[in-house]
């Protein structure tokens, strides 16, 4: 959405103390580890835009909080795989030699938003060291959150998404739906209901660019708004909106857990 549609479709000048009264009321609290999954047009005219959403978060959360969001860079992968669009096939070759090894202070993410990319550039920030779905982490435990993130099974076991988990951390979804929710893949993980795949990226073993093969599963977010609808009629999800942005709370191992549950219901 462009500025322009973005200031016609305001119904007034969203402020940080505006963000700061819906994150209250939509119920994070100081000490909170939370996910944030967000879309800054759907907020409205933000003054200050992305940096005054995470300002929010930040002062809402508190130095004992930590604030966690998915920094995935999906075109940091075996261009063989890309659809929607795919590249010349005489590309491939090519592509695979050249692109440039990933490195969490430098390689951009691939369609993750605004806010995403501002909270990337804070000094107190740390990014996990993924090709393609790295998380970035601000606040209490950050490094812990972050620190060693397997390349196999990259939102399985010992991954930031599970550490939040062990955490008991909370999602919120800012003008995103379900499809959104990275913590779902974690419950695609624990179900062992997928299929395990091999992918592969540009990464640095030793100052060195290699091409590395590694194992991710089959994953089908195409299920999880249907998977969140049965969520809702069973578990405490707050709902308000940030902003103009409809929005939604909830425990993060609960939404796990459900998605394992339901998985292996099919």
């Amino acid at each position: 959405m462009s500025q322009e549609d973005v200031i016609k479709n305001s119904q007034n000048l969203i402020t940080k103390e505006r963000l700061i009264n819906d994150l209250k009321s939509i119920g994070v609290k100081k000490g909170m580890t939370l996910i944030v999954h967000s879309s800054l047009s759907s907020i409205g005219f933000v003054s200050g835009g992305a940096q005054t959403v995470i300002q929010a978060l930040k002062e809402v959360l508190g130095d004992k909080g930590a604030l966690v969001m998915p920094t995935h860079s999906a075109d940091v992968s075996d261009p063989a795989e890309w659809h929607n669009p795919s590249v010349p096939k005489e590309w491939i070759e090519a592509l695979q030699e050249t692109m440039p090894a990933f490195e969490p202070d430098k390689t951009s993410t691939f369609h993750m938003g605004k806010i995403v990319e501002c909270f990337m550039l804070d000094d107190d920030v740390i990014r996990s060291n993924h090709p393609k779905v790295s998380f970035a982490a601000w606040g209490k435990d950050n490094d812990d959150i972050t620190k060693d993130h397997p390349l196999d099974h990259g939102m399985g076991i010992d991954t930031p998404m599970h550490k939040v988990y062990r955490k008991k951390g909370h999602v919120l979804l800012i003008g995103v739906d379900y499809g959104s929710n990275s913590s779902m893949h974690l419950g695609e993980h624990l179900s062992g209901q997928l299929d395990e795949v091999k992918t592969a990226s540009p990464i640095l073993e030793n100052g060195e660019r290699v091409w590395k093969t590694y194992a991710e599963l089959d994953y089908d977010e195409e299920k999880f708004n249907d998977i969140g609808k049965q969520f809702e009629k069973h578990n405490a999800v707050s709902e308000w909106n940030i902003g103009q942005a409809e929005s939604k709370l909830m425990s993060q191992p609960d939404i796990v857990n459900f998605t394992v549950d339901y998985l292996k219901t099919l």
